[in-house]
This record gives structure tokens, C-alpha cells and sequence, in this order.
């Protein structure tokens, strides 16, 4: 039996064109998709804790205050909502105490949440903390 011959370069794949495919671009595909995949994961941005118990808190705050509110408005909205302004030390800084029932398990849910305005006051960002759950 006759060896076998290395396969011919006419036997490459080749692209609609009739041009070989350069031997890097199926590395390039799997690069491009591994860092889309990393740079979709790290857009949780839109989340401000970890603590899953805070989850509705912060739904709630991301849908009602997005980036951009006046710090006119995100204090409306939490003196409206019966929710306790604290003082800061950073003027560019507005804190509340949130609490809230979770209606599915009807416990008290209460959390720290600090708003941070731009030199225009305008929300950038704000972090939840957990809080002592007060009694209502």
C-alpha cells in the first residue's frame, strides 16, 4: 500500500471567494467570542449589591432613579416613599434608610443606600448596605 501524501493546499478550506482561509482565523473566532462572553458578564453593572435579599430594593431604585436623576427628584422620591434622609459628611453624597416588606415572605427588609451626584447633581451611582430590620 502507498504511503499517504500530505493533503494538497487546493484540499484547504477555502472561503465563497476561492481563497484559502488564513490559518489564524479560526483562533481570531474563538478569541472574539471569549471576550465577548467576559465583557457580557460584566455588565451586571446595573446591580448595586450582592446581598440577595436587597434584590427588589434595588430593582426598585434602578427603575425609578436612573443615572442621570436630579438629586431634586431622587429626594422626592424618597420622602414621598416615607423613607429617612440621613446626613453625610461628602456633599456630593445623599444617604436613606429604605425599609420595605418582602411581600413573599413578609419579612422587613431594610437597607443603607447611598446616592453619589456629579458636580451638576446629578446621580452617577448609589450602593446598598444591609440594615437592622426595624419592626414597622
Amino acid at each position: 500500500m502507498p504511503p499517504l501524501a500530505a493533503p494538497s493546499a487546493s484540499l484547504r478550506a477555502k472561503d465563497p471567494a476561492g481563497m484559502p482561509a488564513p490559518a489564524w482565523l479560526p483562533l481570531l473566532c474563538v478569541t472574539f467570542l471569549l471576550v465577548s462572553l467576559l465583557v457580557g458578564c460584566g455588565r451586571s453593572k446595573e446591580r448595586h449589591t450582592d446581598d440577595s435579599r436587597l434584590r427588589k430594593i434595588d430593582q426598585l431604585l434602578n427603575a425609578q432613579l436612573p443615572v442621570g436623576t436630579t438629586r431634586g427628584r431622587v429626594q422626592y422620591f424618597l420622602r414621598a416613599r416615607g423613607y429617612q434622609l440621613e446626613e453625610t459628611a461628602d456633599k456630593t453624597s445623599m444617604r436613606a434608610l429604605i425599609r420595605q416588606v418582602d411581600l413573599e415572605t413578609l419579612q422587613p427588609l431594610a437597607a443603607h443606600a447611598t446616592f453619589h451626584f456629579d458636580a451638576n447633581d446629578k446621580l452617577t451611582t448609589y450602593e446598598l448596605t444591609p440594615a437592622p430590620a426595624p419592626p414597622f
